[in-house]
């Protein structure tokens, strides 16, 4: 069974955690929100163009064969 921590041990495990956290400068946080809009993006015109060529594909061939 696990032992009970007091509610003050607690709270002074958790500010010892959080100190250990290191947090990014706001340059690192700016790079890697333009780097996942940039990623969205691409694949989100990757994604078309596939889906683009998938319909035109299936349009020639329906209107051959139909």
């Amino acid at each position: 069974m696990a032992t009970r921590t007091n509610p003050l041990q607690f709270v002074q495990q958790v500010r010892a955690e959080i100190a250990k956290v290191v947090w990014p400068t706001r340059r690192e946080v700016l790079l890697t929100t333009v780097m996942v809009f940039v990623m969205a993006s691409l694949t989100a015109v990757f994604f078309f163009l596939v889906d683009w060529v998938i319909r035109s594909g299936l349009q020639i061939l329906l209107t051959y064969v139909g």
